[in-house]
């Protein structure tokens, strides 16, 4: 029963707006623009082919200072290479580095070693053992420090003596 009055609620009058749509009066659309010119475009210009057949056109791009540089490395003769300090932590992959430049594993050695013996790891034989320059090297050293692992004892224990 209540899905019989649900129904005739639903529907109910459901003709009469749908007939008031359709019997509107419908916008007419604007009307189009008749060309006079149509026969004109429609056909080339031969005295404009004409002219566009006499040009010639040569360009060249301006040469970056990017391409400079790829290219003056390309001619020159290929970079020296060195071989790696150790194999540690599975760096075997590595077969050379260019001279001039360290893997992170060799970084961290040489801070290393300079950090637990400045004496003998001085910044002039770093730059001689790794082939890099004394610059590099010192800029190493004063602002890259290697991590240090400190535990400190509880308070209530005291630390051994």
């Amino acid at each position: 029963m209540g899905a019989a009055v649900t129904h005739r609620i639903r529907h109910f009058n459901l003709e009469n707006p749908a007939e008031w749509e359709i019997s509107k009066m419908k916008p007419s659309p604007a009307p189009r623009l008749v060309s006079t010119q149509k026969g004109e475009t429609a056909h080339k210009g031969d005295k404009l082919l004409s002219y566009l057949k006499d040009v010639y056109v040569d360009s060249k791009d301006p040469v970056s200072s990017v391409q400079v540089k790829a290219s003056e490395t390309t001619g020159q003769e290929p970079k020296e290479f060195r071989l790696l300090k150790g194999h540690h932590f599975g760096m075997i992959n590595i077969k050379s580095i260019p001279k001039g430049k360290i893997s992170i594993v060799e970084a961290l050695t040489l801070l290393n070693n300079h950090k637990f013996f400045p004496e003998t790891w001085t910044a002039e034989k770093i730059a001689q053992e790794y082939h890099l320059e004394q610059k590099d090297v010192n800029f190493l050293l004063k602002y890259f420090v290697t991590f240090e692992v400190k535990i400190f004892p509880p308070e209530d224990k005291q630390p051994p003596k």
